[in-house]
């Protein structure tokens, strides 16, 4: 239990640094709505999938292989200073070649040019900063890892303030220039121009961690790393296109407005995105850190029963209270024609909590090509849902796709792990869970749309249920 015990204190301040800020730009998202038309919208998002793609290429899976490596070798230093020299260079070069090739990449990208070169800038700060950031975590800071975190997103959240509410109430105060440039395209940019602020504090705060340890580069030792996380990009990349593919789809293949509210939407499922998150930023340097422990493979089947409790419970309780939630975030009627995905996602987004937990097994035997495999298949059922059923069903296929690739990439990840690295999953007590939670839902949002007594007494069943079927462990973890 004291194994538990470091694990869930971990996962509580890593969960902290993932919370608190997300928390904070989850209050951007009424302001983003109500500021921003559902096309200007469909910019914003753009703008954040890309971001995303370019930063696992920027990064191709150095992360990963990092805390692989860094965990089980007594040259730290080296490893450290192996990462961060090869990310630097690799980095700068990936900025020749956009440089050459800017004009035409700007309208591949669908994005201005001023935008682009907000998002070259933001993703050059940010990549250079995660050798530092992860060792925070792999050395076990996660205090520091949570303050500078916090930081970030503060001065994201006050400058969207600052530009989105305050210079719009308060003009008198405002500078000229600004005043000058604010058409509602100059919002979205805006709001980039927080971001490239906020990665650039947080560059100027993790500075002295760049020079920790001295120059120890090794071409052998960074083959490794390379041969470590390759799959580990691949597999990046796959999840970017689960997560962010049916967004530029339905800009191309329906409207913007149509993308900006599925996006809208979407956010919506973001207490279930935290807790995933919270969970991968805690687990990852765990499963590592145990995986010589002698009772490793029951931990790590606890913590799934775990996690699949804690998510089934969010699930049902965001679908039972929905209205309250749409009401709070997003203000703007506008969006509210694809709030029928949110159920979707949220079990979406379920699946990829348990897949990333399953996905001990490839990490722990060092075949992350495997999971490379994985993913890039949950991406294939994406692609084909998408561009199949979006003519058909509309925004609705978008979400259906998603649940399909990552509840696939669960299955597949389960069975392939019962071969390489069998670990004692409790399947019905998980499959229990899952199908309560799923039903539940189900009849709340079908039939019990605002009857929030109904949707109470579902919740308070649940969590009945699950309360007496685990008080014995509750019990032990709790002495």
């Amino acid at each position: 239990m004291s194994t538990l015990k470091r694990f869930f204190q971990d996962t509580i301040i890593y969960g902290f640094a993932t919370v608190l800020p997300r928390l904070m730009n989850f209050i951007l998202v009424p302001l983003h709505t109500a500021a921003l038309s559902t096309g200007n919208y469909a910019i914003n998002t753009t703008f954040y999938v890309w971001a995303a793609f370019f930063n696992v290429i920027l990064t191709y899976g150095m992360e990963t292989a990092f805390f692989r490596f860094f965990s089980h070798s007594k040259e730290k230093g080296k490893v450290f200073s192996t990462a961060f020299i090869t990310l630097s260079v690799t980095t700068l070069f990936f900025f020749i070649l956009v440089f050459l090739f800017r004009d035409y990449i700007f309208g591949l990208l669908d994005l201005q040019p001023f935008y682009f070169n907000i998002l070259l800038g933001i993703l050059a700060l940010d990549t250079l900063v995660v050798v530092p950031f992860a060792w925070l975590r792999a050395s076990n800071k996660p205090v520091k890892f949570a303050g500078v975190k916090i930081i970030n997103i503060a001065i994201v959240v006050l400058l969207n303030f600052y530009f989105l509410w305050w210079v719009q109430r308060f003009p008198g105060s405002t500078p000229q220039i600004i005043l000058n440039n604010y058409s509602d395209a100059d919002k979205v940019g805006y709001i980039f121009l927080a971001n490239l602020a906020a990665s650039a504090v947080t560059f100027l705060i993790l500075l002295p961690y760049f020079f920790r340890t001295k120059i120890d580069f090794s071409f052998s030792l960074l083959k490794k790393m390379w041969h470590y996380g390759w799959p580990v990009m691949f597999a990046g990349l796959a999840f970017v296109i689960n997560e962010n593919l049916d967004k530029l789809l339905l800009k191309d293949m329906i409207s913007d407005e149509v993308m900006g509210a599925y996006a809208g939407c979407y956010k919506l499922a973001v207490f279930m995105t935290i807790f995933v998150q919270a969970f991968k930023l805690g687990a990852e340097p765990f499963f590592f850190n145990q995986a010589k422990a002698e009772n490793a493979k029951k931990t790590y089947s606890l913590i799934l029963t775990y996690f699949v409790i804690a998510g089934s419970f969010i699930l049902l309780f965001l679908v039972a209270f929905i209205d309250i939630f749409k009401e709070l975030i997003i203000r703007n009627s506008d969006y509210w024609i694809a709030l029928s995905i949110v159920p979707i996602v949220l079990l979406a987004n379920l699946f990829l909590g348990i897949y990333h937990n399953l996905s001990v097994w490839y990490k722990l035997t060092d075949k992350t090509r495997m999971g490379m495999y994985i993913s890039i298949f949950g991406a294939i059922i994406t692609v084909l849902f998408n561009i199949v059923l979006i003519p058909v069903l509309g925004f609705i296929a978008a979400a259906w796709a998603t649940l399909a690739a990552y509840a696939s990439m669960a299955v597949i990840s389960y069975f392939l792990g019962r071969k390489y690295y069998p670990v004692p999953y409790n399947v019905k007590k998980i499959a229990f869970y899952l199908l309560l939670s799923t039903g539940f839902s189900i009849i709340s949002f079908a039939f019990f749309r605002e009857n929030y007594i109904a949707g109470s007494a579902l919740v308070l069943g649940f969590l009945l249920v699950a309360f007496f079927n685990e008080r014995k462990q509750v019990q032990e973890l709790i002495k």
